[in-house]
């Protein structure tokens, strides 16, 4: 059986890269399971979705814990303990990152056990106005050249089934990236091996504990205690800053900062739009809404610099 998990950020197309993924075996002959897990529902939050594929059926659940492949759309989530991006990987296991870095640079961070290979991202791959990225598309093309059972005809079949619905202009991008992540994986073709069947004989079941009764006063949410979310800096799941162009600012504020969903945008002395970066989530509903087109995006790993040099 294949085990393949997805990793990456809201809004990268993990979700459907599973689905291109899991689509493309079956069309190959394969028995297929695929599903995302994710927890906030916003752009930048770390979502992962898993694909296993077998000719016979699958009886397996839940998360894969011991996958053959694992492939990271942003390569932010590395370093992020709680996207356990690298959770189960063994000697045999391939890990690739859509990254600008090479794969030696990241065998030398990593000193991983099994294969590492980069996947470079497309230039401007972070293009916000077009309100979709095609980065889930390329490595779903990617990891189906390394399975090395997935015709290319299958790949483009499935991504036009599983991008009908979101126009032909997004599906005609995303087929191109998909042959490109497919083609640069050329070279290491069918370089993926099937994994054992995972066995249950040494489960066992989590012990119970006992906790004693605890006063309703301490035990209870403080749900009346104000300002408890603000020590959650909810903004390290930013990959695109909006910026204010102060020059292009009519100081409506009340546009922006009313129609933020997490109300991370206030006004400072003079009346312009004050972002606090801490805890906004880079959704850009600003930048969608701003009448006077004064919000652009910048990709966050290139405005922490500015802002360091900035302060410096």
């Amino acid at each position: 059986m294949y085990r393949i998990r997805f990793h990456g950020r809201g809004g990268q197309g993990i979700k459907t890269a599973g689905r291109i993924l899991g689509s493309a075996l079956f069309r190959a002959g394969y028995e297929v399971q695929d599903a995302p897990r994710y927890g906030a529902e916003r752009r930048g939050a770390p979502i992962f979705a898993y694909v296993r594929a077998a000719r016979g059926p699958i009886r397996e659940r839940g998360v894969i814990r011991r996958p053959d492949l694992v492939v990271v759309a942003d390569d932010t989530l590395v370093a992020l303990p709680a996207a356990d991006v690298l959770q189960g990987l063994e000697a045999r296991s391939v890990l690739l990152v859509h990254s600008a870095e090479p794969a030696q640079v990241w065998v030398e961070r990593l000193n991983a056990a099994g294969t590492v290979l980069a996947l470079a991202p497309a230039e401007g791959e972070a293009d916000a106005l077009a309100g979709h990225t095609t980065a889930g598309a390329c490595c779903a093309g990617a990891a189906a050249r390394l399975l090395g059972v997935v015709p290319i005809g299958a790949l483009e079949a499935a991504i036009g089934e599983e991008l009908a619905a979101l126009g032909p202009d997004l599906a005609a991008r995303s087929l191109a990236r998909a042959r490109e992540g497919y083609e640069a994986m050329a070279a290491h073709a069918g370089r993926v091996r099937e994994g054992g069947p995972v066995s249950a004989a040494a489960y066992r079941p989590p012990d119970w504990v006992d906790l004693s009764a605890e006063d309703v006063t301490r035990a209870a949410p403080a749900i009346h205690r104000p300002l408890t979310s603000v020590l959650v800096r909810t903004g390290l799941w930013r990959t695109l800053r909006p910026v204010l162009d102060p020059d292009r600012c009519s100081r409506c504020w009340w546009v922006c900062g009313s129609l933020c969903p997490d109300g991370a945008i206030g006004r400072d002395a003079l009346g312009y739009p004050l972002i606090d970066y801490d805890h906004c989530k880079g959704c850009l509903v600003c930048l969608a809404q701003c009448p006077a087109h004064a919000i652009h995006a910048v990709p966050e790993h290139e405005a922490q610099p500015a802002e360091r040099q900035g302060a410096a």
